[in-house]
């Protein structure tokens, strides 16, 4: 991996920091874009949770389902806000090299920090397809980017030789890892400087472990800060710490993927008293059923949940 430029001070070892949010995209009630709700979340999440950066319109803010006029007003709206004490990473990655490479220069035009790519779902390209379009996204702009690789989603992993290759470019500087193969991610680690973020909360204490530096999380939408109190546990060396809070937040670490993440993020917002409107088809709001189980997630997590 090749030198950039972080900026504000960062440890280039922590691009993106060490805790970042996969922040969800608020919607009114008509399901249109609703910037005053995202400027208020991504604040609450920067200054009360304790978040070093964000992502806009990752997958978890249904990017699928907004369009790229949104991304660009939304991402605006959000470095507006809180982009003098945050990173913000722009999520850019579609199945579409092209339309990524237009998410991308759009991004650096709106102000984001850095660049989430996730690996091209459906299409299922081969490794040299990979390559070639990480490597296009990258070549796009002068921003760090993130890579995202979630085989369970995409159906396609990044091989272990494939990130390698794509650690030499100096632009792609990390990897949100959600491939649950940490003996894989530990010998990229080991022959890479590649920053890797865990991408599935609950493997944030386990990767740091191996080698990461921290975590892109959806349940630090509620636990960010205990979150990072973890990280700094570990980093300190105090594993009793560490190993407690990861205990008492698997709860929510779990709890918030029973079923698609931002369908239970949206509605435990809703039950923290911070409502930020419905999903987008094809994504249904989250059952009774469903809010009465994250309501008791939050709770043996020690988390507040309303009345």
């Amino acid at each position: 991996m090749g030198a950039f430029d972080a900026g504000r001070g960062a440890d280039p070892a922590r691009p993106f920091g060490q805790l970042l949010t996969a922040m969800v995209t608020p919607f009114d009630a008509d399901r249109r874009l609703d910037l005053d709700k995202a400027v208020e979340l991504a604040a609450h999440l920067v200054d009360e949770q304790r978040n070093d950066a964000l992502v806009i319109s990752g997958t978890g803010g249904e990017s699928p389902t907004t369009t790229d006029e949104e991304k660009f007003e939304l991402l605006r709206a959000v470095v507006g806000a809180v982009g003098d004490r945050a990173k913000i990473v722009a999520g850019v990655g579609t199945f579409d090299t092209a339309h990524s490479i237009h998410l991308a220069e759009q991004a650096a035009r709106a102000g984001a920090d850095g660049l989430l790519v996730v690996t091209p779902y459906y299409s299922k390209p081969p490794q040299a397809g990979l390559l070639a379009h990480f490597r296009a996204i990258a070549d796009a702009t002068e921003l760090p980017v993130l890579l995202y690789d979630i085989p369970g989603r995409t159906a396609v992993p990044i091989a272990t030789e494939t990130l390698l290759a794509l650690a030499e470019h100096p632009r792609i500087v990390g990897v949100k890892d959600a491939k649950g193969d940490l003996t894989a991610s530990s010998l990229v680690m080991a022959r890479t400087d590649l920053a890797y973020y865990a991408g599935d909360d609950a493997i944030t204490l386990p990767l740091l472990a191996v080698g990461a530096v921290g975590v892109v999380g959806t349940s630090t939408h509620f636990c960010g800060a205990p979150t990072k109190a973890m990280i700094a546990a570990f980093e300190r060396g105090d594993l009793p710490a560490a190993r407690a809070l990861h205990r008492q937040l698997l709860p929510i670490y779990t709890g918030i993927f029973r079923t698609q993440g931002c369908i239970l993020v949206k509605a435990g917002l809703a039950l923290t008293g911070r409502p930020v409107g419905p999903v987008r088809p094809p994504l249904v709001d989250a059952t009774v059923e469903q809010t009465r189980q994250l309501r008791a997630d939050l709770a043996a997590a020690g988390l507040p949940c309303g009345d």
